[in-house]
């Protein structure tokens, strides 16, 4: 499928140093992800745009990242990225989270485990 946005789109949420056709690659996965699990969720074209948005910035945020806060006098920056894992390592991807409203991406690379309980009796 043809990509939702563009980079120049994507570029108006995320301040980065890369250049609209730079942020191709990041659009086209953004993309292929939104396609294959969220194209037949019953969210609406608008809607899967703005999530593909969001996560192509996202994706930008992790090869680009972008400062949290600066300070001059004695030079200190904190990166976005201390949030946690997957989505939920840049604002951009917590985003993603809040506008997937059926959790599919939020839920990716989630674990699942399961407990078999055994009754045993013992006979002394």
């Amino acid at each position: 499928m043809t990509e939702r946005v563009t980079g120049d789109q994507v570029k108006k949420i995320i301040e980065t140093n890369l250049t609209a056709p730079e942020i191709s690659p990041f659009i086209k996965a953004a993309n292929l992800m939104v396609t294959d699990w969220l194209d037949d969720s019953g969210l609406s074209a608008t809607h899967l745009k703005e999530i593909e948005r969001w996560l192509a910035a996202h994706l930008v945020a992790i090869r680009d990242p972008v400062y949290k806060s600066e300070k001059t006098g004695d030079a200190s920056a904190t990166r976005f990225g201390t949030a946690g894992l997957g989505l939920d390592f840049t604002p951009y991807g917590q985003q993603v989270k809040v506008l997937d409203t059926t959790g599919t991406l939020g839920d990716l690379g989630l674990k699942s485990a399961s407990l078999e309980v055994i009754d045993f009796i013992s006979e002394a």
